[in-house]
C-alpha cells in the first residue's frame, strides 16, 4: 500500500476521547489494508457519533431503529473503489462509531476503550474491503479470524492489551 489519508471526525459530546485514540483509529485502518494486500493510496472517513446519532442513521440506512456500535458505508463495489480525482487516491468509504456504545461494550467485556474501538474500526475496514457476517456461517467465522488475526497484529489481543 502506497499511502492512507484518515480524516477523523468527533461530532459527539458524551464520551472524552482517549489519549492515542486517532492514531491506533489510523493504525487500524492501515493493518487492515496491509493484511488484505491492498495496492495503491486510499482515503477512509472515520465519525465519532453519540447513540443517538447512529440509531437516526442506523433507521435512515438500514431501516432499523436501534442504537447500534458501528456502521460501515463502502464507497466502492466488488474491490472497485472511485478515485479522488485531486490526490488520485481511492475513495473507500466511512466508517461511523457511537462512542457511547463502545465505552459500554468495553465496560461489558471488560477490556479497554481503546481495544473496543480498534476492533470497531478493523470490523468495519472489513466489511468496506467486502467481508460479511450477517448470514453467519463460514463467512462470520473468517470475518473474525482476520478480526482478530489484525488485532493481535497490532499487539492488541484480547487477553493482554489493557490500558
Amino acid at each position: 500500500m502506497d499511502k492512507l489519508k484518515v480524516y477523523i471526525a468527533d461530532n459527539q459530546r458524551e464520551v472524552k476521547i482517549p489519549s492515542g485514540l486517532r492514531l491506533l483509529v489510523r493504525r487500524c485502518c492501515n493493518a487492515a489494508l496491509v493484511s488484505e494486500g491492498f495496492e495503491g493510496s486510499a482515503e477512509i472517513n472515520v465519525t465519532f457519533v453519540d447513540d443517538a446519532q447512529i440509531r437516526e442513521l442506523n433507521l435512515h440506512y438500514r431501516k432499523k431503529d436501534s442504537a447500534t456500535d458501528v456502521l460501515s458505508f463502502p464507497m466502492g463495489e466488488n474491490g472497485k473503489f472511485d478515485k479522488n480525482p485531486d490526490t488520485g487516491a481511492l475513495v473507500l468509504g466511512d466508517v461511523v462509531i457511537s462512542l457511547e456504545r463502545a465505552k459500554d461494550q468495553a465496560a461489558k467485556y471488560g477490556h479497554s476503550m481503546q481495544r473496543e474501538v480498534s476492533y470497531l474500526t478493523v470490523h468495519s475496514m472489513l466489511h468496506i474491503l467486502g467481508y460479511d457476517h450477517e448470514a453467519g456461517g463460514i463467512e462470520a467465522m473468517k470475518m473474525r479470524e482476520k478480526e482478530e488475526q489484525i488485532l493481535g497484529a497490532l499487539g492488541l489481543n484480547r487477553e493482554v492489551y489493557e490500558v
